[in-house]
């Protein structure tokens, strides 16, 4: 059993049936997460008996990084490996005041967002609870040892995959990171974003207060549906009513709209007028993301010019609109680029390459 990976629930079920008291679980998660120690015989608070018999039932296995870049705008990149032939990416934004880890919950992506270059190296698995908190737990080591007092304040579920996907174990590696014993990071500073899974999304809102982005991309159908393919399954008037309910209980609230801008495609005056009447009554910050480039993209990145005209549209409407800064591209490392590396189950490119052959495109 990988320690890792249970949060302060799942560890508690693991003590009772070790015929241990429930605090066990706090001092597990003050070390492993608030401290990063792995070695159970370090944990001193902990009897020699139990430590042994940890030893020999338990273990606290952590990620493993095979690449490590920077960016000339401070970003870092981390390739860490999996099992077998996989790994991920994860990327620390540094701010002022602020350090943004960028977390990946599966091995490439279910979904086939025509802009973003996971979705065109195809999908293998879920990631664990383990192997998602590891990416935290990872990148505070790294800060810790290279000193200045510097740790993740804020994490987003924007790597690689669609994390309400892998709803079981996304779900507890968020309550870990808001644990006061392992991260103690606020509900504000973990953001989860989502293509729109409704179902997955309304079970959300039962059990979970974590910031919603959703991508989004187009103000209709007929636009996101070649964007987002999965709005063919889940069209946006139901996200919108799915929103809506995901913030109906929760005061000072509201939704971040993320929104590719892509040249002559969903950026003219007429896409942001839409967009203004479609978000209506819904408390709305729409991010607007300068599309960043691939080898196999179909798109530009719409002009600065653009994207003002674009922002000064939402904001005359009332809407808090801002413009992500590109951060990490010379690693590709920003929004859209990350692509690990995946054993591909779905043989995505295989079949993009034969479509290709068969229309001559």
């Amino acid at each position: 059993m990988n320690l890792l990976g249970l949060d302060r629930k799942g560890l508690e079920g693991f003590f009772a049936e070790m015929g241990e008291k429930p605090f066990r679980a706090s001092q597990i998660l003050k070390w492993v997460h608030g401290r990063g120690v792995t070695d159970f015989e370090a944990m001193t608070d902990l009897s020699k008996a139990l430590r042994a018999r940890l030893a020999d039932e338990a273990e606290v296995r952590v990620p493993e990084a095979v690449m490590d870049q920077n960016s000339e705008d401070g970003t870092r990149k981390w390739l860490l490996r999996l099992d077998g032939s996989n790994a991920i990416e994860a990327v620390l934004i540094p701010e002022k005041n602020r350090e943004t880890l960028c977390i990946s919950s599966q091995v490439g992506c279910a979904l086939e967002c025509s802009f973003c270059s996971t979705g065109y190296q195809g999908f293998n698995r879920n990631l664990s609870t383990a192997e998602i908190i590891g990416q935290l737990w990872y990148v505070n080591r790294i800060l810790e040892r290279e000193g200045e007092g510097r740790q993740v304040t804020n994490v987003v579920f924007m790597g690689m995959g669609e994390p309400l996907l892998n709803f079981k174990n996304v779900v507890p590696a968020s309550e870990l990171m808001k644990d006061d014993h392992a991260y103690g990071l606020s509900k504000r500073r973990v953001t989860l974003s989502t293509s729109g899974v409704i179902p997955y999304l309304d079970r959300l809102t039962e059990v979970s207060d974590v910031s919603l982005a959703v991508s989004l991309h187009a103000p209709n159908d007929e636009l996101r549906n070649e964007l987002v393919p999965i709005n063919r399954k889940y069209p946006i008037a139901e996200l919108l009513a799915a929103c809506r309910r995901y913030i109906a209980d929760k005061p000072h609230r509201s939704i971040t709209w993320e929104y590719v801008m892509l040249d002559g495609v969903n950026d003219t005056d007429a896409h942001a007028r839409e967009l203004v009447d479609l978000l209506g009554d819904i408390p709305s910050k729409v991010n607007l993301i300068p599309f960043n480039p691939f080898p196999e993209a179909p798109y530009r990145r719409s002009s600065d010019a653009r994207i003002r005209a674009f922002a000064r549209i939402l904001s005359d409407a009332g809407l808090v609109a801002t413009t992500r800064k590109t951060r990490g591209d010379d690693i590709d490392g920003a929004c859209g680029q990350l692509v690990g590396k995946v054993a591909d189950r779905t043989r995505r490119q295989e079949k993009r390459a034969r479509r290709e052959q068969v229309t001559g495109a």
